[in-house]
């Protein structure tokens, strides 16, 4: 690449829910409960689409929001947690997400304590249910990590040398 732009992928882009109402209207939508998460997704009307479309963005990104409420811990523990969600998100939903969706990842007490290869488990199969299928096909093929090879995380994948977590 001489003198140029580096190749732009084909993948989703991801906005963030910023707002109260937003949430609250995922909240209406559809639910899927894991161990590590919930996943709260609402469709949005085409109006909102037309609006984004009007600000220069994608007619309808996928967008995602995350809150961990206090019940889980102080706002160290939360702030922790969120991150994770974060992470988890970023990993999961350019493959996997649709656009046109609002989702809200929730952090859950297990949120801290789950593998994180468990973690993204938990987000695929909320999606896959959310999105009322079996197993989940990407959204966007060319997507980093989406190729041969890169197929769904498992534990073994994820879990490092150091990390014995088993009980004596």
């Amino acid at each position: 690449m001489i003198g140029g732009k580096p190749p732009i992928l084909d993948i989703i882009m991801i906005d963030r829910l910023t707002k109260r109402a937003e949430f609250l209207q995922a909240a209406r939508g559809k639910r899927a409960a894991m161990p590590g998460l919930v996943l709260q997704m609402r469709v949005r009307s085409p109006v909102n689409a037309r609006t984004s479309a009007s600000q220069g963005h994608d007619p309808d990104p996928c967008r995602v929001g995350f809150t961990v409420t206090k019940k889980v811990g102080n706002a160290v523990v939360r702030n922790r947690a969120k991150r994770r969600l974060r992470a988890a998100a970023e990993a999961i939903l350019p493959r996997y997400g649709l656009p046109g969706r609002d989702y809200v990842v929730i952090g859950r007490a297990g949120t801290l304590t789950r593998p994180f290869a468990l973690l993204l488990g938990d987000l695929e199969r909320a999606l896959a249910k959310v999105h009322g299928r079996t197993h989940l096909s990407p959204a966007a093929i060319s997507a980093p990590g989406s190729g041969p090879g890169s197929g769904p995380v498992t534990a073994e994948s994820e879990t490092h040398p150091d990390d014995d977590r088993r009980k004596s």
